[in-house]
């Protein structure tokens, strides 16, 4: 299946009731996907007069409860900025998916890496977070895709799937797991319209400084949790490399060929993949940064290093950490890879 298409078919099997979206390239076929599929299954499908409009909808579906998704690229994704901080702030659950294009202002259509630090670092206002999940494959996307939606109603917070356009484009073999089943999660704050209880409101609206004050803090022991158990990452050749790559997402299969070739040359090098960007696997960098054995670090990505800030604080100041990148849809080769990595070694 096409990348696009997959995330959408795993969105139908984990349940998704409802999906608002928006045409933009390179993620349109997600949408035309649920347009021909999810009105078949009972759901609700709105192509929406905008993407700020697509990320108020889902609101409110999942206001009532609902499974909901919306999807789009860099510019969209910024327009619906405003909404996924009312999303967070108000505790619904929410899977985003964000197939990267070029950048900065229109870009590109080209696959990219540039909405890192908006999806990690929260581009809307306050104090939020957003659990990130970053696909290397077709079936990696299928497999988070269906995750997110458990890991959005786990802990009533957005998720988004941080893919780009060749993850969106791509034609991989994909494999269902026919024995998946929805998770069975109590929503008593849900608005169901329902007469006989107390009224529900969702809300992110908090006038009293005191009152909106113990709600982040409540939110941040939330973030805590997220960050204590829910951590993933690929270690990749590590066990006795003396140099390690972190690289995420499409990138990093790239990465993990130029690791390939270098190990087939005798160097010790491996691979540090973070499958989540939020939360990040601090500990498994910390871990390799206190190593004796490793000499340096090197970041990779499709971007101008936004996920180097990351990497750095990680290593703490304990090695060299170098960075490679390709920005405005440009792709790092593998002989580029390599040939940087033996420009350190000089």
């Amino acid at each position: 299946m096409k990348g696009n298409e997959a995330i959408a078919e795993a969105a139908l099997r984990a349940g998704c009731e409802c999906f608002f979206g928006y045409p933009i390239t390179p993620q349109t076929e997600l949408l035309q996907y649920m347009a021909k599929k999810l009105l078949k299954s009972g759901g609700v499908f709105i192509q929406a007069e905008s993407e700020v409009g697509a990320i108020n909808m889902a609101y409110g579906a999942a206001s009532c409860g609902k499974r909901v998704m919306t999807s789009s690229s860099g510019p969209g994704i910024s327009l619906k900025q405003e909404g996924i901080s009312y999303l967070a702030g108000a505790e619904l659950p929410c899977v985003i998916v964000n197939i990267m294009r070029g950048g900065p202002g229109l870009g590109n259509i080209n696959a990219a890496q540039s909405d890192y630090l908006q999806a990690t670092k929260g581009g809307g206002h306050g104090d939020y977070k957003v659990i990130v999940l970053a696909p290397s494959s077709v079936q990696e996307a299928v497999d988070l895709t269906i995750k997110a939606f458990d890991l959005a109603d786990k802990y009533r917070n957005p998720v988004m799937i941080l893919g780009d356009g060749m993850l969106g484009q791509m034609m991989e073999v994909v494999e269902f797991d026919e024995n998946y089943e929805r998770p069975e999660v109590q929503k008593p704050w849900a608005v169901t319209g329902e007469r006989n209880r107390p009224k529900r409101v969702t809300n992110s609206l908090y006038i009293v400084p005191e009152e909106l004050e113990k709600h982040n803090f409540k939110l941040r022991e939330k973030y805590k949790k997220i960050e204590e158990n829910e951590v993933m990452v690929e270690e990749y050749m590590t066990d006795d490399a003396e140099a390690v790559f972190v690289s995420f997402g499409m990138c990093a299969r790239i990465v993990k060929s130029a690791v390939n070739k270098l190990r087939q040359s005798g160097e010790k090098v491996g691979l540090i993949r973070p499958i989540t960007l939020y939360p990040f696997p601090t500990k498994c960098i910390e871990k390799y940064a206190n190593s004796n054995n490793i000499k340096f670090f090197i970041d990779v990505e499709m971007n101008l290093g936004q996920m180097l800030e990351d990497v750095k604080l990680s290593v703490a100041g304990k090695k060299d950490v170098h960075f490679y990148g390709r920005t405005g849809g440009m792709i790092p080769t593998i002989a580029e890879i390599v040939g940087y990595y033996f420009s350190l070694k000089k």
